[in-house]
């Protein structure tokens, strides 16, 4: 028998749990929870649109430095029109191509010009500067459903 281990959640450092609320529920991300449990810990979930994993955020969840989560991965169809959507909601994201990692000197403006799937990216960041890439994947590898 295999055991299911399906990845729900990721915690956000943040510094103001209002703030990063207001934010993440202007992108359209569905609140699932806000459990204020006492003065020393609070939990707010959200999840993205048509995602089965969310993100949580709060009181005295992290020690980790606000602004220290990067490279968090949200996989979508169309780099284009996502992008026009955070830009709509006023968040600044930039489309790019070429490889990921710290060294950004390979990245190119706009989406992959052959339009492959795995390759067309965008960034952004949330208000504490959590950075988010939006990747375009339009056919996926093989077993990867």
């Amino acid at each position: 028998m295999t055991i299911s281990f399906r990845f729900e959640v990721t915690v956000l450092p943040v510094s103001d749990v209002d703030r990063a609320k207001s934010f993440y529920e202007g992108l359209g991300w569905r609140l699932d929870a806000d459990f204020p449990i006492n003065d020393n810990l609070r939990i707010v979930q959200l999840t993205p649109p048509g995602s089965k994993a969310s993100i949580q955020f709060g009181t005295g969840l992290t020690s980790a430095t606000p602004g220290s989560a990067q490279d968090l991965m949200l996989i979508v169809d169309d780099i284009e029109a996502a992008t026009a959507e955070l830009l709509d909601k006023g968040v600044k994201a930039e489309i790019w191509h070429g490889l990921r990692g710290v060294d950004h000197s390979t990245r190119q403006a706009g989406p992959d010009p052959d339009r492959r799937t795995y390759s067309s990216y965008a960034s952004f960041t949330d208000p504490d500067g959590n950075g988010w890439l939006l990747q375009e994947i339009t056919t996926r590898l093989p077993n990867r459903d």
